[in-house]
């Protein structure tokens, strides 16, 4: 029997006829997007979900897909589908992370001249049959200095543009490279020294813990004054409500903003500012976009359901089905060496050293090495997955060394992950045992065996003795329970590396806490 997909969201007659043409029964109802009871008493008959932004897909609806096996968002944002939920299910998430960036960059282009020349205030009053031409003063664009936060690829659109209007581009992007923001012609900053000189600021990148209110009250008033802010990257970039006080106050110039912290945004303390101009996150709304990233869903959902094949996929592997029960463990060990990485990491990244030992250098260390930098970069780029990893990083000028060994030392495979950056090196190398388990053997040359916890303390320190018991005493009096503790040092006296696994979330206080002891180093807290 012929898969099944239906289409729940307005897409174009293209990406409807190539289901058609490749064997698949496609329904094409645009209206359940919006009529959830009717979509939940249909979703059980299919076997894809092709979507945009305005089917929700919640752990609910799901409950009622028995047969689905894989759901294609057109675009790259994937709010509005609950991952876990569908992870728990089996089923896996595609979306199309490239097929818009052109728009969305000419859209923040297209609301800095707004912003600058104030067009829509000036069109509302030309229309109404005024003539305030001196009302109306803007600025000129040539010869500021435009500082982008977040350089990945419509971020690098965006400077090309910029660079193209004779502008000054900076930017702020911690995994931005030096060589690769000398070959954009852009300025790599730090992110105090792009608020003090930006006359326009422009934001692209994901919304995560590290970027949230990246534009805070704090940030804002160390812009200079007269600086025009752009969003079309994610609300809640920016505190929206500082952003208000400091347009009133004069210090802020104007603002132009697609994307809102609650959308659709029917009412928004920015709404009705002079100075403000707003759009209904229409960043990839253009005929090209749109139509680009129904096409590539439609053939996305079409391989796996045809033959298996898995593309952009957010929540798995991209491995085909030989494959799948030999390397599945080893991506797994790769993705979370990866995040054990990048978690530790804090400054610009310029190159990564992958190597196989033994047995796992025969597999496709291609898939192998995404899922490392995949977990490698999720940190800083939420929305990262194994096919659109490797092009983020090559977009921001991240070496990537493959190196494969095919005899073998302690074990029979050994993956080893080790990262550059501007102030240093840092290596750390896992295994699979029998149990399938991942688990990590090496950090920075120390060897250990640990295996990887939801919950984890790092601890480096000075090997004293008596600092295993301070450390145990602390987290006790916190009342932090232990639920592996492993340990190890380069010799006698000198460096000595603590991974403890803990019940429960780490906390500040504890984090504090250790951090302040003696002989400690460097503490952190790792999730995965």
């Amino acid at each position: 029997m012929a898969p099944r997909v239906l289409i729940s969201d307005s897409m174009s007659a293209a990406a409807v006829q190539i289901f058609k043409d490749r064997g698949v029964e496609v329904d094409y109802l645009p209206s359940l997007g919006k009529d959830k009871e009717k979509l939940a008493e249909v979703i059980g008959d299919y076997d894809g979900l092709a979507i945009r932004s305005a089917t929700k897909v919640t752990a609910k609806l799901l409950e009622k897909a028995t047969r689905l096996k894989v759901i294609g968002r057109a675009g790259i944002g994937v709010d509005n589908v609950d991952i876990p939920a569908a992870s728990a299910k089996g089923i896996i998430v595609e979306n199309t992370p490239f097929g818009n960036s052109i728009t969305t960059a000419e859209h923040a282009i297209a609301l800095m001249f707004a912003v600058a020349r104030e067009i829509p205030a000036a069109d509302a009053s030309t229309q109404a049959g005024k003539w305030e031409k001196n009302r109306f003063m803007g600025v000129e664009i040539t010869a500021k200095t435009l500082g982008i936060i977040g350089c990945g690829n419509i971020g690098a659109i965006v400077a090309e543009r910029g660079i193209g209007l004779k502008m000054r581009v900076i930017a702020f992007d911690p995994f931005l490279s030096p060589e690769r923001a000398a070959d954009l012609g852009v300025e790599k900053v730090e992110l105090d020294e792009l608020l003090k000189r930006a006359d326009f600021i422009t934001l692209h990148t994901p919304l995560t813990d590290k970027t949230r209110n990246i534009l805070s009250a704090e940030n804002l008033a160390k812009c200079k004054k007269g600086v025009r802010i752009i969003n079309c990257a994610r609300g809640g970039l920016v505190d929206e409500a500082a952003l208000k006080a400091a347009l009133e106050s004069g210090h802020v110039a104007g603002a132009g903003f697609d994307v809102f912290v609650e959308e659709p945004a029917t009412s928004n303390v920015l709404f009705g500012h002079p100075n403000v101009v707003c759009t209904p996150h229409l960043g990839a709304s253009t005929n090209e976009a749109q139509e680009n990233v129904a096409l590539q869903v439609a053939e996305q959902l079409s391989d796996y359901l045809l033959t298996g094949a898995v593309t952009n996929a957010l929540n798995m592997p991209s491995v085909s089905a030989e494959e799948a029960p030999k390397l599945t463990p080893f991506v797994r060990l790769a993705e979370l060496l990866g995040s054990f990485a990048g978690q530790l990491t804090e400054t610009g990244i310029t190159g990564v050293r992958i190597e196989y030992e033994g047995d796992v250098s025969t597999m496709n260390t291609r898939a192998l090495g995404a899922a490392a930098l995949a977990g490698l970069l999720k940190p800083q780029l939420d929305s990262v997955n194994m096919v659109s990893a490797p092009v983020m990083a090559k977009e921001r000028g991240i070496a990537v060394e493959d190196v494969r060994r095919e005899s073998a030392g302690t074990y029979d495979s050994l993956i080893r992950l080790t990262v550059k950056t501007e102030r240093q090196e840092r290596s750390v190398a896992g295994t699979v045992f029998a149990d399938g388990k991942p688990r990590i053997v090496e950090i920075k040359g120390i060897q250990m065996d640990a295996e990887f916890q939801p919950s984890m303390l790092y601890v480096t320190n000075k090997d004293k003795p008596g600092f295993i018991g301070r450390l145990g005493t602390l987290m006790g009096e916190v009342e932090t329970n232990i639920a592996t503790f492993a340990l190890g040092r380069k010799a006698a006296g000198e460096e000595a590396i603590c991974l403890i696994a803990v019940d429960g979330p780490v906390s500040e206080e504890l984090l504090a806490k250790v951090g302040g002891l003696e002989g400690v180093v460097q503490a952190k807290r790792l999730t995965f």
